[in-house]
């Protein structure tokens, strides 16, 4: 800490913000959607569905628990030194890695916890996969990190 300001503070906001969301509507799901098949919010375009997932994204390596729990705990403890160490991070870099961060947590939380993840968000219109807030932060880390790295190669241009 230099002068009483938090370094990486953008990079803790995200992660504790995405993950306390991530936990909190897990919750929500699990206690009020567990009991149905599908909740429409607009039919046949977003509906709230639960579902567990044993695998990662899209149930690739489904069934493989236990090696995707500890997959997420390195990976977190990986993030953890970062933002605590880490010295150089711009503002994109740290909400990036801390939107990370809290999807890896999160998803890992319940890998270790139940055995599964939960997934609730059905975006049916493009059919896509059942999915998360862990996994939201994880897509808005990495077009963080996309948007640093294009920022960054426009201000130190190559000679």
């Amino acid at each position: 800490m230099k002068s009483g300001k938090i370094e990486n503070s953008f990079y803790w906001i995200a992660a504790i913000l995405g993950l306390v969301l991530d936990q909190v509507t897990k919750y929500l799901a699990v206690h009020y959607l567990k009991g149905f098949r599908s909740l429409p919010l607009v039919e046949g375009v977003f509906h709230f569905t639960y579902a567990t997932n044993t695998g990662a994204a899209f149930s690739l390596f489904s069934g493989q628990i236990d090696w995707l729990k500890w997959v997420s705990l390195i990976v977190t403890l990986a993030l953890i030194v970062l933002g605590i160490f880490s010295k150089t991070l711009n503002r994109w870099e740290q909400v990036g890695y801390g939107c990370i961060l809290a999807g890896a947590a999160g998803n890992g939380i319940d890998r270790f916890v139940a055995g599964y993840v939960v997934d609730f968000i059905d975006v049916r219109v493009i059919r896509f996969a059942i999915f998360n807030i862990a996994d939201v932060f994880i897509n808005i880390g990495l077009i963080c990190l996309a948007i640093a790295v294009f920022t960054a190669s426009k201000l130190n241009p190559k000679n």
